[in-house]
C-alpha cells in the first residue's frame, strides 16, 4: 500500500511538473486575442536580437517571464493621463484611467485595451495563475487576479519594466 501510494504521488508530482513546464513555455502560447498579430514582424525577432533591443531586466521579464522587485518601478507613481505601452513593441496595453493603487508594489490596472493581451495558465509556483502577455510580441507583462476594483473586479498586476508610459 505504501509503495503504491508513493508511486502514485510521484507520478502525480512528475506529471504536474511536466504540465507546469508545458504551460509555462516562454513566451506565451497563442490565443484568440493575439490572432490579428500572427504575422507581426515582432514574432520573428530572435532571442539574441531581443537581448540587444531591451535593457537587462526588461529583457528578462518580457522574454523569460522574470519578475521585477515590488516597489521599484517609477510607473507605480505615474498618475498623468496617457497610455501604458509594451516596452518590447510599443503596442498600447492600458489606458491610465484604468490604473489604480493596488498596494502590491507593481503598476496595476483593472482593464486592458481590447485585443491587446493574450493569456495562458502559469503553474510555475505550484498553483494555477493566469499569465498575460502582449498580443503582438508575446512579451510577458504579469498576472491577472480576481481581487481588483469595479467595474471588472480584475487586477492586472504588471511589471513596470515591461511598460513604457506615453503621456496624453
Amino acid at each position: 500500500m505504501t509503495h503504491a501510494l508513493t508511486t502514485s504521488r510521484r507520478t502525480l508530482l512528475l506529471g504536474g511538473v511536466a504540465t507546469a513546464l508545458a504551460a509555462c513555455s516562454s513566451p506565451g502560447q497563442a490565443d484568440a486575442s493575439e490572432a490579428q498579430y500572427a504575422s507581426s514582424p515582432f514574432r520573428r525577432v530572435t532571442d539574441a536580437q531581443w537581448r540587444t533591443r531591451l535593457p537587462g531586466l526588461s529583457y528578462d521579464v518580457l522574454r523569460h517571464e522574470a519578475t521585477e522587485r515590488p516597489f521599484t518601478s517609477p510607473l507605480n507613481d505615474e498618475h498623468r493621463a496617457g497610455t501604458f505601452v509594451c516596452r518590447g513593441c510599443e503596442l498600447p496595453l492600458f489606458q491610465s484611467r484604468t490604473k489604480f493603487d493596488s498596494g502590491t508594489g507593481w503598476p496595476s490596472f483593472y482593464a486592458p485595451i481590447d485585443g491587446a493581451l493574450g493569456t495562458k495558465q502559469d503553474l510555475a509556483i505550484g498553483f494555477p495563475r493566469t499569465e498575460y502577455h502582449c498580443a503582438r510580441c508575446l512579451g510577458h507583462q504579469g498576472h491577472v487576479f480576481d481581487d481588483g476594483p469595479r467595474p471588472t473586479g480584475k487586477r492586472y498586476c504588471n511589471n513596470g519594466v515591461a511598460l513604457t508610459f506615453r503621456p496624453a
